[in-house]
């Protein structure tokens, strides 16, 4: 997979060179990113295979909160989103080159941390809620919260970057996005689940999950995915991303079909992404699988949308309960500390959404 980029054409005209997503019928994603002061596709910046084999741009590895699990953050995406939360390291190249060997060192090591051990079906974010909120309660004064699942022993709590809780028998990809070129994915994941029990998971905003590519990630070993619908409205996905969302609405079903364990997020944006637009996914969702795992993320403003405001407690609540008319059954609302920074936001929250909801 090594490209020869004419440094004289334009960003998109290099994209074209090199996408792989034109060879399946699809359209490029908006994956220019910067290298070193110069604008360049991120499967070419992000990626390469040369004689040592597929290398990936990774920023850093570690066991993240609250999903609780080894993620591995990735530079160089398909997607240029004005609300990203990682630009930093997604739009900008940034990180050190891993192969899927490196990758499988770091899977055996987090291994031998592992504190929950979990069913493949809940190789999800969502999941995590049912066991630790992260709270640190039981640590950092011996009492367990009022709120806690009561599952876990305080033996199973450690440390990471970001805070308390478990470790879960979970690798999962996420920050930039390069499914639409999965050799490194496939590889990865082939070599977790010979030398490993742990379960692979990929945080996607699904550009690049063509069925040819399902195909190929299924038959690697990948397990699940985490996938952000970012829109529904064509115009505001393409607005929001840069891209089309024609393909990814289709994909929840394509998703199980292939037999993925499969969770959904989408974020609450005021003034943009609000309930019409949640409640339109729901609906899709619905009607693909009621048990679908769908998480309604607050936003907060970030890279180009700083001037955007984050959603309040109120907001989220009627997002929740539409949410849940739609026929959704499993709903959470995720960046609490976003829209319920106060105990009267909190008490708010237990008076009107299921306890276990957030």
């Amino acid at each position: 997979m090594q490209y020869s980029i004419n440094k004289d054409q334009s960003p998109q005209d290099m994209v074209k060179a090199v996408c792989k997503l034109l060879e399946q019928g699809f359209s490029p994603g908006r994956c220019i990113i910067r290298d070193d002061g110069r604008s360049v596709p991120a499967c070419k910046a992000a990626l390469k295979n040369d004689h040592s084999g597929l290398k990936r741009r990774i920023t850093s590895i570690h066991l993240s909160r609250p999903e609780n699990y080894l993620s591995i953050y990735q530079s160089g995406c398909n997607f240029s989103c004005k609300k990203c939360h990682s630009w930093y390291f997604s739009k900008k190249i940034d990180g050190h080159w891993y192969t899927p060997h490196d990758i499988l060192k770091k899977a055996i090591l987090y291994e031998h941390s592992v504190t929950v051990t979990e069913p493949l079906e809940k190789t999800t974010a969502w999941h995590a809620h049912d066991t630790c909120r992260c709270c640190g309660s039981c640590i950092n004064t011996g009492k367990r919260s009022s709120r806690c699942p009561n599952i876990l022993e305080p033996e199973a709590i450690v440390v990471s970057p970001q805070g308390l809780g478990p470790a879960r028998n979970i690798v999962a990809f996420t920050g930039g996005d390069l499914t639409c070129c999965p050799e490194f994915y496939g590889e990865c994941a082939r070599l977790i689940k010979k030398f490993t029990d742990l379960s692979v998971l990929i945080e996607t905003n699904g550009y690049g999950l063509t069925k040819d590519n399902l195909d190929y990630l299924k038959t690697s070993g990948v397990d699940a995915f985490w996938l952000d619908i970012k829109a529904f409205d064509a115009k505001k996905h393409k607005w929001l991303t840069g891209c089309s969302n024609e393909n990814i609405l289709k994909l929840p079903q394509q998703i199980l079909n292939h037999g993925f364990v499969l969770e959904v997020l989408s974020l609450y944006i005021p003034d943009l992404i609000e309930i019409d637009e949640l409640e339109k996914i729901a609906k899709l969702l619905a009607a693909v699988d009621t048990d679908i795992c769908f998480t309604i993320l607050a936003f907060f403003p970030e890279y180009e949308m700083q001037s955007f405001k984050s959603p309040s407690a109120e907001d989220m609540v009627r997002a929740y309960q539409a949410v849940k008319s739609a026929g959704l059954k499993n709903v959470r609302l995720g960046n609490t500390g976003v829209f319920a920074p106060t105990d009267k936001d909190q008490a708010y929250l237990m008076d009107h959404v299921d306890p276990d909801a957030f």
